[in-house]
């Protein structure tokens, strides 16, 4: 068998290409027909009308959950939804 060698060029433009696929998969509807959108901070902070402070707090106190990917955090919007409807 062949030895092949990997490069930090190689690793790079894999960690790139998984990235991107990654971010339309979180981007896509899931297969029972619900909404996964996923949203940047600046949208949640436009929607819940907030500073990116309290949308800080919001994350260290567990009340918004998130997931971050490639040094950019992401939440779902139905999570969003839930915190308007009880703001409300």
């Amino acid at each position: 068998m062949p030895l092949e060698l990997v490069t930090i060029k190689d690793l790079n433009e894999f960690k790139a290409e998984l990235l991107r696929e990654l971010k339309q998969l979180l981007m896509k509807d899931d297969y029972s027909g619900k909404q996964k959108k996923m949203l940047k901070s600046g949208e949640v902070r436009a929607m819940l009308r907030i500073s990116q402070g309290t949308l800080q707090n919001l994350r260290r106190n567990e009340t918004l959950q998130y997931r971050k990917l490639g040094g950019i955090i992401y939440y779902w919007y139905e999570d969003v939804e839930k915190l308007i409807r009880r703001r409300k």
